[in-house]
């Protein structure tokens, strides 16, 4: 199963290439015989590295003979070799005039004689002379492809060369198909014999790890793959390169199902096996993995001795895998493959042993598999029991995603024709509530109306309730609070309908930003609740809400708190989602309106791992990720903020929860000059915010402003900025005076570009609304206040900027910016500083300071717009940005290398630096790494700039002296 090496690159080899020929060519080995063999299963890519292999033995000098084996036996003495002296032959040039006629003489000795007078003894010491003559003293290398089918002449002169009992030292690399060497083959006693020597090894090449196989799915297809389909790739083809490759063409090209080409060649692999072990191979196809063994019995009724012998050939071809908890299949696609082969009748009978088999067995029953198992054989009837089970089983264990699926089952056997009693209306409740749970907003909202139209009338309190809080989950967060209002308003609502709907409103306001609306829907919740037993969901909502707010506009020292309060108490009551909404208002309130920023990351990140082990990490795992990636943002953790977006993906989250990681993402890509991904994540936070409030569409306008200001656009900059000053409604303090700055800094810039006329009106208006920030903040909590006067002190300086900028007002808010240690927006101050200083000639000796301070920050963040608009600034003013100058501008002299060149470099520029030594290309890194191409290339960018390469060669020698070092 060769791979096409023309289109697919070697993905996660490089190690093992490395160790190859350092056991071939390595210090020392050059004087003696040294073998390697490769073994592996069909596919697992042992032609394409010998290829490579032996291309890199070619550059370090080594003579390199190529040949293969043929499946005929004996048939052909000496094939192998005969082979790869006649490809030596023709590519061999002229200028070798010696090397050629040396294997041309070792050719007309095979075509005159092949075993001689003299035995097969001299033979072999004929061949050794000839290919002494051909290496000439160089290292000569023996590469054998396909050695399963070696010849026994062959063999005999691999034991005489690797013994060394003739005159030559040589290496052999060469490959062998593992599941080949079954039985008493004559290769197995050839390794056995060989693996007594030390300079012999034998290595078995597994299969690509899960991140591998994306990265080589992604390079065949040509982007970066879905979720979905990379997961889908790696449970089908089980890591094998080939499989891979051919199910990433399929997608490439758009084909449904399964490749001819894979079908064959799994189709052969099982025709290969015993005839005793095909039944084992479909039973296991058809069973829910892994199948234990006893189980395996029961379905199959072999005899105990015939059933093993059956399994382990299965497993010595390389078709099943035995591990102490059962079998499973090596590859997915198997099943796929088998389940074509098998008659209804067959396939539904196995289905139908395994259901009686788990049936009839002691102990704990497994209802997740009865309810697979009776529903493929055909019987609804007991499908349905085993499946509401199942799900019940999950919740218990907090598995809502696949409560969710043993739900939707149970809902199509209920509908199944037949003698089935069953309640309808609780399996909907049952499964919108699970799907709410794991994070299909759509399906939860979509079985929810299902609900209403099969119970009919007027929806119940509880019924608007419940689709407030999935419209919520889902963004819709205006829809949200008028059901929520029409439940509070409802005939029919109790005193603990009253009391939740309250908190849960308490709660929605304040992601709102309506902190003050949101404390008082909280103290009224609160006292529902005391008259109401066993509420403590309520309190845990509606505490969490007041403690924010209180802390925000009032007590900041109270609030957390009550914050901490509802925490423990969320933590004792065991409620899942009370837990969740507790820390993530909590870690909220840390990283936001107290700015303690490094504790706010910890208890986001800690939040995190709690809640997923809850099984709510998809919905409420993915959101405390983004507070903890918005944290780093600010404190100036990029690189590390991209690492926790990465994790959060994989969460795959929907609605809500995809918003606040695409906006977090976002600032990222808008801080890095990454245009093209920025403008990708506010199209899709755009779309999914229907309805949305203040809390999110403030941050996607800002956002939005600030990414047009880099495109040059500030005429869009500035409409971004109107429309969210008409259209949100928010207490939040902190985001409307970063909206603000956005405003003016949009006039500022348009003003200095001349591209686009001030806007007096737009100017006017954004200074009264920072005006009346100000005076809203100023009875705001302490920090809430600081963050908000650093807003408006970039507010104060940007308004100079439009009649003459002053230095002493951006120095005023680099020094606020310093004080609460948020390295982006203080490089910015400076730079402006600096630009203020210069257009008044005056102390150009400290704007030259204050650029390479600001050039410093920039370059260490990898925000690449802001680098570049220093670069140019000191390129007009001809001030060296080089930190080695002195005072006065001129060169000092060259600083002797550190200990390590790389030191210049942040965490994430080392390992983008990693990756291009291995020879990695921009897009190959971006999928090894997560991170789109172009952000790729900012990266190496930065590394060339502070390695002072022009190449990648360059930098790739820094990094390998680095290493060696």
């Amino acid at each position: 199963m060769a791979s096409d090496v023309d289109t697919a690159p070697l993905v996660g080899r490089a190690e093992l290439v490395q160790t190859v020929r350092s056991a071939l060519l390595g210090d020392g080995a050059h004087g003696q015989t040294a073998a390697v063999f490769l073994t592996g299963e069909s596919g697992v890519g042992k032609t394409r590295l010998l290829g490579e292999i032996g291309d890199r033995l070619r550059e370090r000098g080594a003579v390199v003979l190529t040949g293969s084996c043929l499946d005929i036996g004996d048939a052909s003495p000496l094939h192998p070799l005969l082979q790869a002296l006649r490809r030596f032959d023709t590519e061999v040039s002229t200028s070798h005039a010696r090397t050629s006629s040396a294997v041309r003489g070792l050719l007309q000795m095979f075509a005159d004689e092949t075993a001689g007078p003299d035995g097969a003894g001299a033979l072999l010491e004929r061949v050794s002379r000839g290919l002494h003559l051909i290496a000439e003293g160089r290292p000569l290398v023996l590469i054998l492809d396909d050695l399963q089918w070696v010849d026994r002449s062959t063999r005999q002169l691999l034991l005489y060369l690797l013994a060394g009992l003739g005159d030559l030292q040589l290496s052999v690399l060469a490959a062998v198909r593992a599941e080949s060497l079954q039985g008493a083959h004559p290769l197995r006693r050839v390794l056995t014999e060989l693996r007594r020597l030390r300079t012999v090894r034998v290595l078995d090449l597994v299969p690509l790890g899960r991140a591998d196989t994306e990265t080589l799915a992604a390079a065949v297809v040509g982007r970066t793959l879905t979720a979905d389909a990379a997961e889908q790739v790696w449970q089908r083809s089980g890591g094998n390169p080939f499989v891979i490759e051919e199910l990433a063409r399929d997608l490439r090209d758009g084909r449904d199902g399964l490749s001819e080409t894979l079908r064959e060649i799994f189709l052969d692999r099982v025709d290969a096996l015993p005839q005793h072990a095909h039944a084992v191979v479909h039973a296991v196809a058809a069973g829910v993995e892994p199948v234990q063994h006893w189980l395996l019995a029961e379905v199959l009724r072999m005899p105990e001795d015939e059933l093993i012998a059956a399994a382990r050939a299965a497993v010595a071809h390389r078709l099943l895998v035995g591990a102490d908890d059962g079998y499973r299949l090596r590859h997915r696609l198997v099943a796929e493959v088998l389940a074509h082969e098998l008659l209804p009748a067959e396939r539904s009978g196995l289905h139908r042993r395994y259901a009686e088999a788990l049936t009839t067995a002691p102990g704990e029953l497994h209802q997740a598999r009865l309810a697979h198992h009776w529903r493929l054989a055909g019987e609804p009837t007991r499908a349905l029991p085993a499946a509401v089970a199942a799900a019940q089983e999950a919740e218990r264990l907090h598995g809502y995603a696949e409560a969710h699926r043993h739900w939707s089952a149970a809902l199509q056997l209920a509908a199944e024709p037949g003698p089935l009693t069953v309640d309808r209306v609780e399996l909907l409740e049952n499964a919108a509530e699970a799907a709410h749970h794991c994070g299909e907003h759509a399906r939860a909202l979509a079985l929810l109306e299902e609900l209403a139209a099969l119970r009919g009338g007027e929806p119940s309190c509880a019924l608007h309730i419940r689709r407030a809080r999935y419209l919520a989950a889902a963004g819709r967060s205006a829809l949200a609070e008028e059901e929520y209002q029409r439940a509070l308003k409802a005939g029919d609502c109790s005193p603990r309908d009253r009391a939740s709907a309250a908190a849960r409103l308490a709660e929605l306001l304040l992601h709102l930003g309506r902190y003050a609306d949101a404390g008082e829907r909280a103290r009224e919740a609160l006292a529902l609740a005391e008259n109401v037993e066993g509420s403590a969901t309520e309190i845990v909502l509606a505490s969490s809400a007041l403690g924010f707010s209180d802390a925000c506009l009032e007590d900041p020292d109270a609030g957390l708190a009550v914050m901490r309060d509802a925490l423990d108490t969320a933590e004792r009551a065991g409620q899942p989602e009370d837990v969740a909404c507790a820390y993530l208002h909590l870690a909220e309130l840390l990283t936001g309106p107290l700015n303690v920023l490094e504790e706010g990351v910890v208890v986001a990140r800690r939040g995190a791992e709690r809640v997923a082990e809850l099984g709510l990490g998809r919905t409420w795992g993915t959101r405390l990720l983004a507070i903890a990636i918005n944290g780093l943002f600010r404190v100036g953790q990029w690189a590390e903020a991209e690492k926790v977006v990465a994790a959060a993906l994989r969460h795959r989250p929907s609605g809500a929860d995809a918003v606040e990681l695409l906006l977090a993402r976002c600032r990222l890509s808008v801080g890095y000059g990454d245009i093209e991904a920025a403008g990708r994540d506010l199209d899709a936070v755009a779309t999914l915010l229907a309805g949305g409030g203040a809390r999110h569409v403030i941050p996607l306008l800002t956002l939005r402003s600030g990414l047009a200001m880099w495109e040059g656009r500030h005429d869009v900059a500035r409409q971004a900025v109107q429309r969210g000053l008409t259209e949100s409604r928010s207490d939040d303090v902190m985001i409307l005076s970063a909206l603000v700055w956005h405003g003016l800094r949009a006039e500022a810039e348009a003003h200095a570009s001349r591209t686009v006329e001030v806007d007096p009106t737009a100017v006017r208006r954004l200074r009264d609304v920072a005006e009346r920030v100000a005076r809203k903040s100023a009875g705001a909590a302490r920090p809430v206040r600081s963050v908000v006067e650093g807003f408006l002190a970039l507010c104060a300086a940007e308004v100079s900027r439009l009649d003459g900028s002053d230095p002493e007002l951006w120095a005023v808010s680099a020094a606020e910016w310093d004080r609460r240690h948020h390295p982006y927006p203080a490089a910015y101050s400076r730079l402006r500083q600096a630009e203020a200083l210069l257009a008044r000639r005056s102390r150009v000796a400290t704007a030259g300071k204050l650029l390479r301070e600001a050039y410093r920050v920039a370059q260490g963040l990898g925000a690449v717009p802001l680098t570049s608009e220093i670069r140019e600034l000191a390129g007009r003013a001809r001030v060296s940005l080089d930190e080695r100058d002195t005072p006065a501008g001129t060169r000092s002299a060259p600083a002797e290398a550190s200990d390590d060149e790389l030191t210049a470099l942040t965490a994430r520029e080392r390992e983008v630096l990693a990756l291009v030594a291995e020879g990695l290309t921009n897009k190959e890194i971006g999928q090894r790494l997560f991170i789109s191409e172009r952000t790729i290339g900012v990266h190496v960018s930065h590394i060339f700039d502070k390695l002072q390469v022009r190449t990648r060669v360059q930098a790739s020698a820094i990094q390998l002296r680095n290493q060696r070092g």
